[in-house]
């Protein structure tokens, strides 16, 4: 008996998400012409031009507190990651906390 109401439990619930997918696809079918058309131009877009934007160096400004024997100072950095691997470091300001 319980083996039987398993089965029957697991059939029908198969036949809901079967049928909630079908209606879900029918109304999205005109949005999936949309993205599909705009995805085939990104993936053409990403060749070559891709791989130059993916090559600029990334530019990020930095802020720590440094102490030098008694004085606090905050110092700001601009830290530039290169595509090589590399980093460069620039100081920017170095302001007395205390």
């Amino acid at each position: 008996m319980k083996k039987i109401l398993a089965l029957t439990l697991s059939l029908a619930s198969i036949v809901f998400v079967a049928s909630s997918a079908e209606a879900a696809d029918k109304s999205a079918s005109a949005a999936t012409t949309i993205t599909a058309s705009s995805s085939a131009a990104q993936l053409r877009r990403s060749g070559i031009f891709g791989r130059r934007i993916n090559r600029r160096a990334r530019i990020v400004t930095q802020t720590r507190l440094v102490r030098y024997g008694r004085r606090i100072f905050r110092e700001t950095y601009q830290v530039r990651y290169l595509p090589n691997g590399r980093t460069q470091t620039r100081l920017i300001s170095r302001v007395r906390v205390r």
